[in-house]
């Protein structure tokens, strides 16, 4: 099964099972990560806001416009930006690694 690691906000890195087609998302909730994910993956906020290690962002399909345009109101936004409800892990991608942001902007008033 893939692995991918999560770099928590205090620095600590935590490695957890990623299953082939679950979001990063999804993964991190199955594993208590915070990360709030308001619209619960519809692509209606940034709350999911993760930042991608260099190594691999290369390795990811590219963000759709709708992403982009939500990207736009993430809080902390870096050249390797993504939403973790837009990454699925695929063989491909095991042994990801993200960065949780600073902070998260969550418009949906939740």
């Amino acid at each position: 099964m893939p692995t991918m690691t999560f770099i928590e906000r205090d620095g600590t890195r935590r490695e957890v099972d990623a299953p082939a087609g679950l979001s990063v998302l999804e993964i991190a909730h199955r594993h208590g990560i915070d990360i709030e994910g308001a619209c619960e993956g519809s692509l209606a906020c940034s709350t999911c806001h993760v930042i991608v290690d260099p190594d691999w962002f290369a390795k990811l399909a590219s963000p759709t416009e709708d992403e982009e345009d939500m990207l736009d109101l993430a809080f902390g936004l870096e050249k390797t930006s993504r939403l973790g409800c837009q990454i699925v892990i695929t063989e491909a991608l095991d042994g990801l690694v993200v960065r949780l942001p600073a902070a998260t902007r969550n418009l949906l008033g939740g």
